[in-house]
């Protein structure tokens, strides 16, 4: 026993003594810009009743319609990290980012004939979204090795948006006789999301431009999906005037829930209570994207 105890004690020491001669604990600061593109497209929520389609009619009659897809992971995002090596070989980060995606058209309908008071009338409507976003992304860093300047690395982590919301922009282009005339109608509408975290894996490499100073560069894979919590108009003009006053409770605010019945208030299941927001089903989004990020390491 003895024996066996004197044995563990030098490999614990013998241990101890390689983490001492490899521990070089450090810290370290990056910033850098990103540009993504979408890595998996999904099919979008409805919105404003309208389904995720591309509609066009002619003469009255629908001629052609598609699905649409996508995700709003493409976009440029914008941030720093605060790193800590433990040894040479291993590390952990906390990044802070602003992601601002492109806008991506939901729905559009083209040359819709609606039958209204005063005669047939054209509908032209479009529906565009984009997401901003600001998450934090703690990680944990392998480092490969120093070459010749290049020092390689991969990390993996979680994203965890702390804001960010979805705004949706519908334009509805009305021509023809009916009541009203010709009109244009314009909405903003922003979705709050319920909380969620993300995955993320990366491979890149530092340059070393001088003692303390690198560049870097790096490859990331993102995917995360986003669930709508609550919507609200912010901005609704006919013609370019004001007329959100107009609308009612039920009209701007929405709840979004998994489950409608007869106590919801939804119109497809009672009669809407005007004064109260509108429940809807839940809609999600996916943020999912490969991006390039570009930047400067400033090691301590």
């Amino acid at each position: 026993m003895k024996k066996n105890l004197f044995v563990l004690g030098l490999l614990v020491c013998a241990m101890s003594m390689v983490a001492q001669t490899e521990k070089e604990e450090s810290w370290y600061f990056k910033l850098g810009g990103s540009y993504f593109v979408q890595a998996t497209a999904t099919q979008f929520p409805v919105v404003g009743g309208q389904t995720p389609n591309r509609d066009v009619y002619v003469n009255g009659k629908l001629a052609s319609r598609e699905s649409i897809t996508g995700s709003f992971g493409e976009g440029f995002r914008y941030g720093g990290n605060v790193g800590y090596r433990f040894t040479p070989r291993l590390g952990v980060e906390m990044g802070i980012n602003y992601y601002n995606s492109n806008r991506k058209t939901m729905v559009e309908t083209v040359d819709r004939v609606i039958s209204m008071t005063g005669g047939p009338t054209y509908l032209d409507l479009t529906a565009e979204g984009q997401v901003k976003a600001l998450d934090l992304a703690p990680a944990v860093v392998l480092f490969l090795g120093e070459l010749k300047g290049f020092e390689p690395y991969s990390k993996v982590g979680v994203i965890v948006p702390v804001n960010g919301k979805l705004t949706i922009e519908t334009t509805q282009d009305f021509n023809g006789p009916a009541v009203g005339g010709e009109r244009k109608v314009f909405q903003s509408d922003k979705v709050k999301p319920n909380p969620t975290v993300g995955f993320l894996a990366a491979l890149g490499t530092s340059y070393k431009l001088g003692k303390n100073l690198s560049a870097f560069g790096e490859v990331e894979y993102r995917n995360f999906t986003v669930h709508g919590k609550t919507k609200e108009t912010t901005v609704y003009t006919v013609n370019g005037t004001d007329a959100l006053s107009t609308r009612t409770t039920a009209q701007i605010h929405s709840n979004y829930t998994d489950h409608l019945d007869s106590t919801s208030n939804n119109s497809d299941f009672n009669t809407v209570d005007s004064t109260k927001p509108t429940d809807e089903l839940s809609s999600y989004i996916s943020i999912s994207g490969v991006g390039l990020t570009l930047g400067l390491k400033y090691s301590l």
